[in-house]
């Protein structure tokens, strides 16, 4: 199955979705952003803490489902002097997801700048003694 893939996510994050409630995020680098542009709710989306650069078969994450998605544009206005304005511009995208499973990365697409990260995964599976 293939799927978005947020790299670079933090193992609190990760570690903190795994416990079953839905949480907000907020991604602010571009790569990341680029791969949500096409991700609406009702998506499954894989998350690792693997640099995108380093992104790789056989890397293990977690995969989510996306119940909201909103991508914004922040301007900030930073006065410098009375005769100075520096005006910026940021892009971010909050996405409040849930918790689905975990996987591992089978195969990777779209890791060059400009073009979303899709992975292809399998399900990891996990068995406990009893």
């Amino acid at each position: 199955m293939w799927c978005a893939a947020l790299t670079g996510i933090s193992p609190v994050v990760t570690d903190e979705l795994k416990k079953g409630k839905a949480r907000t995020i907020e991604l602010q680098s571009a790569h990341n952003i680029i791969t949500l542009t096409g991700t609406k709710p009702g998506d499954y989306i894989f998350m690792t803490m693997v640099d995108q650069d380093d992104l790789c078969a056989g890397d293990k994450g977690i995969i989510v489902a996306v119940e909201s998605i909103t991508i914004n544009m922040k301007r900030l206005v930073e006065y410098v002097h009375p005769t100075h304005v520096e005006e910026r511009e940021r892009m971010s995208a909050r996405i409040k997801v849930r918790y689905a499973t975990m996987a591992m990365i089978k195969e990777v697409q779209g890791q060059e700048w400009s073009t979303p990260t899709v992975v292809k995964f399998v399900h990891s599976s996990c068995y406990h003694a009893q």
